[in-house]
This record gives structure tokens, C-alpha cells and sequence, in this order.
């Protein structure tokens, strides 16, 4: 008994820390979407942009459903440990279970197509700075955002984003790591109270 007591408290802990993450990521993609004068308006004034780019404008519909996950999943899994809620305990897995799929997932895509996104990056990086330097000064809406947001001269931001991406590889990858088991632990304790709920 006082090992299930621990589990409760675990997983409403745990479960209370996803549900206010959920509702600040929310907060941010709802931020995103009614700012129309963020760091996405200049996506739109690069010429000969790839067309992939035009996806990085869904990133408030991304954050936004991404969020309301995490509010589903963290009210699922606090209430479903308070109230030992079978239903709940069991759609909580497998709500974990599907995200830590696409995570696997989304990593081999990354891995595999990594070529592909260091050529598009360079690409952007082209095109991206000959569209700042003609329409630097006579777009009033891209110079204003400019000269809100950077304050160095952009020669190399790419070149830099990227390289701060590989020199900080091991730490990304040991925060994924870090995140995965704790998924893993999330689907055995709620698996595990499941069970004890079952043998009552």
C-alpha cells in the first residue's frame, strides 16, 4: 500500500509538472499565432525562399496542438492516479506511447536526411542574406523587425546556428535520452498502478 501511495504522488507530480508545461507552450503558440510582427515575418520577404520554408509558419498550429497534448496527458495522468482511474491510467500510456514512437521516428528521419537539411540551410542562408541586402531600408516592415531582433552584422548566423547545433550534439542527445527514460518510467508506473487498481 505504501508503495502505490508513492506511485500516486509520482505520477501526479510528474503528471502536474507536463499539465503546466502543456499550458505555457500553449500560451506560446497562441503568442505566436496573434503576433504578426515576430522573427516569421521575415520568412516572408526572402526571395526564392524553398518552399519548405513556408512550413515554419505552422509553427504556432504545432506548439499550439503540442501543448493541448500535454494538458490532455498531464489531466489524464494526474487524475487518473488520484481517482485510480483505470480508462485513464490506459489512455495516458497510450498517449505516452505514440509520442515516444514518433520521437524514434523523428530521430531516424533526422539522421537520415541530415544531409538534406544542411543543404536547405545553406540554401536559406543564400537567399536569406540577398534579400536582406535589397530590401534592407526600403521594406519598412523587415527593417523595423531587423533592427528589433539583431543587433550584429549577419554575415555567418547560419554557419553559427549550425555549428552550435554540433558542438552541442552530446548535450541534445543526452537530454533526449533523459527524456525518453522518463517517458519509459511514466508507461511502467502508470502500467504498474494500472495493475494494482486491476488486483483490488
Amino acid at each position: 500500500m505504501c508503495c502505490s501511495g508513492f506511485l500516486k504522488m509520482m505520477m501526479f507530480i510528474f503528471n502536474g509538472g507536463i499539465f503546466l508545461a502543456g499550458g505555457a507552450i500553449l500560451a506560446v503558440g497562441i503568442w505566436v499565432k496573434v503576433d504578426s510582427g515576430s522573427l516569421l515575418g521575415i520568412l516572408e520577404s526572402i526571395d526564392d525562399a524553398p518552399p519548405e520554408l513556408a512550413q515554419l509558419a505552422n509553427v504556432s498550429y504545432l506548439l499550439m496542438g503540442v501543448g493541448a497534448v500535454l494538458l490532455v496527458m498531464g489531466f489524464l495522468g494526474c487524475c487518473g492516479a488520484i481517482k485510480e482511474s483505470k480508462c485513464m491510467l490506459l489512455t495516458f500510456f497510450v498517449i505516452v506511447l505514440v509520442i515516444f514512437i514518433a520521437e524514434i521516428a523523428g530521430a531516424v528521419v533526422v539522421l537520415v536526411f541530415k544531409p538534406l537539411v544542411a543543404e536547405l540551410l545553406e540554401s536559406l542562408e543564400v537567399n536569406f542574406i540577398k534579400s536582406l541586402r535589397e530590401n534592407y531600408g526600403s521594406d519598412n516592415s523587415l527593417t523595423s523587425l531587423w533592427n528589433g531582433t539583431m543587433q550584429e552584422k549577419i554575415d555567418g548566423c547560419f554557419d553559427k546556428l549550425v555549428q552550435l547545433i554540433e558542438d552541442n550534439a552530446l548535450v541534445i542527445g543526452a537530454v533526449a535520452l533523459g527524456i525518453a527514460a522518463l517517458e519509459i518510467a511514466a508507461m511502467v508506473v502508470s502500467m504498474t498502478l494500472y495493475k494494482q487498481i486491476g488486483d483490488k
